[in-house]
């Protein structure tokens, strides 16, 4: 009986792995294959000169240029503000919270990983209107509110990475720095943050790719359709995951539509990009830490 429920369930795992491999294979193939034959100068620049649309001397019309540029500043403004809080909550969950305290803030961090990223853009939508009616007249959404609410919608994956990495440290690292006189911040900087170094790297990984696909939140805190390269922090901006609903919603022909599906390759091809650079950053790491291991 019990081989029985073993083969069951050893048979639907198979066949669960089976299906997402099939899923996702699946969907790339599709996204490749509408969208290889548009990828080109003219999608990203449209008749614009390249050099004098990355250097912002002349506007893009016809490219997503804007909206790829809009969605990198996006991610890397939502990571230098989710990275500090995020790692340093974790570290302190793992190593300082003790008892009620630590059950409550792990309480926080799983109620925060559950708000919807709908919820979350209304939240900055709303904070706006407060800022507004508390006498900020020249407050409103802008590249800089997304990113902070992005920030907090990423910062969960990136508190629990952080937490699930250092509590996973041998525990003769810990006695090793006590008996050679470290203190705790000491063996925090020198050896635990070092030695946990690729499960955080992974939880980064995981927030900079959520901060690149989601479209509810920045809907509500300032994407726009066009607005051009992103002109600071207070700024409009334009991004790739909207510009693939826009145009999926209003497109007009058939090329707007083949557009579409060579922004959605573009979005897929710069994911790929950004978890290929944390890998070679993760491999980095271990092969300098790997003593600690």
């Amino acid at each position: 009986m019990v081989n029985k429920r073993l083969l069951l369930f050893r048979s639907l795992s198979y066949f669960g792995a089976a299906f997402i491999t099939f899923s996702c294979t699946a969907i790339f193939l599709f996204i490749i294959i509408q969208g290889l034959p548009v990828l080109n100068l003219r999608l990203l620049f449209g008749e614009t000169p390249p050099l004098d649309a990355i250097l912002g001397i002349r506007p893009v019309w016809e490219g997503i240029w804007p909206a790829l540029a809009g969605t990198l500043c996006l991610v890397l403004l939502t990571t230098l503000l989710a990275a500090l809080p995020g790692v340093c909550c974790g570290i302190y969950l793992a190593r300082i919270a003790k008892g009620g305290l630590k059950a409550h803030l792990s309480l926080a961090i799983d109620l925060l990983a559950g708000i919807p990223s709908i919820v979350m853009g209304l939240f900055g939508f709303v904070l706006i209107l407060a800022l507004r009616h508390a006498g900020w007249q020249n407050a409103t959404t802008c590249i800089l509110l997304a990113a902070f609410c992005l920030a907090l919608l990423v910062m969960p994956a990136l508190v629990v990475a952080t937490r699930s990495a250092v509590e996973s440290l041998p525990a003769t690292l810990s006695l090793t720095c006590a008996s050679l006189g470290f203190s705790e911040g000491q063996s925090l900087r020198r050896v635990l943050i070092p030695a946990s170094a690729r499960g955080i790297l992974g939880g980064m990984i995981l927030a900079m790719g959520r901060a690149a696909e989601d479209t509810a939140v920045i809907m509500l805190t300032g994407v726009v359709v066009n607005s051009g390269l992103p002109a600071g922090l207070a700024a409009k901006f334009e991004a790739l995951p909207f510009f693939i609903y826009y145009t999926a919603a209003q497109y007009g022909d058939e090329s707007e539509l083949q557009r579409g599906f060579g922004a959605a390759l573009v979005l897929l091809l710069l994911s790929a990009l950004l978890t290929g650079t944390a890998h070679l950053c993760q491999r980095a790491v271990t092969r300098r830490f790997r003593g600690y291991q």
